[in-house]
């Protein structure tokens, strides 16, 4: 939407030479001429004008010398696929938009609509700069540094968790976590199914062996059920895991108390994986804060981001202090280089670290508006046959990360390809839900626990699932147009 309007409204006494200075000032080359009513008569835009110079007119002239010609216009609170088919019709790149009366309230931009609307896009403001400045200033620019330091005290405390160290991404931190727990070659990890191959990667850095656990319908997240079944199989052949990766999906908290406490039962360490759902609470603890590691994440399409990076938090000081010390290539305490253990290059640099720090202090702000993203979608939408969304357990509050709905294939006009596809040629981005670890090619021989025998969600939540637009920067006149497409898509218009 354009708005400053009143720069753009002309009455017909003004000159040509006057109307030109108008559009020489202002960037978008168009005009909106009213008539003594204060309606919109027709646009102007630098063309007109040169044809009545062209037809003799000199630049005293006024504008009333324009021909008449009717105004393409729709009324306020169109929706802007109508305005992209009408500029498409007339070949213009402009709509005005006019109330009632028929006064020019505002106007669509073809530029604006067509710039493409992303998935879930990094949403900076002004509080990083004084941190990364201060680095610069400092000097301090390589891995660790005072914005390191602070960064790792301010999430701790944020989320209410003792120890944190800052890395170079949630894989990395994942990786750290296992090696922290013992994981060996020979191990078998449990890790959740419906994730991203970053939670499970790391169990093959190790050398270990991946289970993965289906998700439960009500949460989307590792179904206790099939988390049940596993172990007490594992303990029957002899081979409990060394530990049980979690993940917390698109914002949303896993079952976290009896997940725990059936892990506790049988000895198995919990790696929550909260890499998606930093901001979201459980019982009224933070997501993360549960398991005996924690990680998160900020990658540039997360909630909050350090353009690449992550954290390891644990109430267990000795964890946290081990993982700087793996993180920073194993470096032994001496006056010289000294190795005697393998170490990584995991820390995080002193100017990302600035960067988090300013995020950090709009984590709530970033979660509220992604909230209203979810929200706005499914009042729009809600009528719409064959149209679902991801639930919200009712034992905490998610971020919705990512605003995800579900298309049934028996009601819906569309498979989630043709959807998908359908959003692209609006050029918006969507995405198919994560495709499940137990589906991939990688992981084609590892064990896999359905949710019920028979069922698995995973491969549901795969197939009908669709990830929307999510990023707390979106604006309201892109959220609209993403629902005119998926209502145009649905209904067949």
């Amino acid at each position: 939407m354009y708005r400053n309007i009143n720069a753009l409204l002309v009455e017909s006494h003004i000159s040509i030479r006057d109307a030109m200075a108008r559009l020489d000032r202002g960037a978008l080359r168009v005009l909106l001429l009213l008539d003594d009513a204060g309606r919109l008569q027709r646009t102007i835009t630098d063309g007109d004008l040169r044809r009545l110079l062209v037809g003799g007119a000199t630049l005293r002239d006024t504008l009333a010398r324009l021909p008449e010609k009717t105004a393409v216009s729709l009324p306020l609170g169109a929706g802007h696929k109508a305005a992209l088919d009408l500029m498409d019709r007339h070949q213009i790149d402009h709509i005005p938009l006019v109330d009632e009366t028929g006064r020019p309230c505002d106007l669509i931009i073809r530029t604006d609509l067509r710039s493409p609307i992303l998935l879930s896009t990094p949403h900076l403001g002004d509080q990083e700069r004084e941190f990364v400045e201060d680095a610069f200033r400092s000097n301090w620019i390589a891995p660790l540094g005072p914005n390191v330091d602070a960064f790792e005290r301010e999430l701790a405390d944020h989320v209410g968790i003792g120890h944190a160290a800052a890395v170079s991404s949630g894989t990395a931190a994942i990786h750290l976590a296992l090696n922290l727990l013992g994981v060996r070659p020979g191990d078998v990890v449990f890790c959740s199914s419906l994730t991203f191959v970053a939670s499970a990667n790391p169990i093959l850095y190790q050398g270990a062996t991946p289970v993965f656990i289906d998700s439960d319908p009500a949460t989307w997240n590792l179904s206790v059920p099939a988390l049940r079944r596993a172990l007490a199989d594992a303990e029957r052949k002899g081979r409990l895991p060394r530990a049980l990766v979690v993940v917390n999906l698109y914002g949303q908290s896993a079952d976290m108390a009896p997940i725990m406490e059936l892990c506790d039962a049988y000895g198995v360490a919990v790696v929550e994986d909260a890499a998606e759902s930093l901001g979201a609470s459980y019982r009224g603890r933070a997501s993360g804060t549960w398991g005996r590691i924690g990680i998160y994440s900020f990658n540039g399409n997360k909630i909050i981001t350090t353009s690449g990076g992550g954290m390891l938090i644990s109430d267990n000081a000795e964890f946290v202090e081990r993982a700087r010390f793996l993180a920073t290539q194993a470096r032994d305490p001496a006056p010289w280089y000294l190795h005697t253990q393998m170490g990584y290059n995991y820390r995080m640099s002193n100017i990302l670290a600035g960067v988090g720090r300013g995020q950090l202090r709009v984590l709530e702000d970033r979660v509220a508006a992604r909230r209203g993203v979810f929200d706005r979608y499914r009042a729009a939408l809600s009528d719409l046959p064959g149209l679902g969304w991801m639930p919200e357990a009712d034992y905490g509050q998610s971020t919705r990360w990512l605003s995800v709905c579900t298309l049934d294939p028996e009601v819906a006009r569309t498979t989630t390809t043709g959807f998908i596809a359908a959003l692209a040629r609006h050029n918006i981005e969507a995405r198919h839900v994560w495709n499940p670890m137990h589906l991939q090619p990688l992981f084609a021989q590892c064990d896999y626990y359905p949710h019920e025998e028979g069922h698995s969600f995973s491969d549901e939540a795969f197939r009908t699932g669709v990830c929307l637009p999510s990023g707390s920067n979106l604006e309201a006149g892109q959220i609209e147009l993403v629902c005119d497409v998926i209502r145009d898509t649905l209904t067949g218009r």
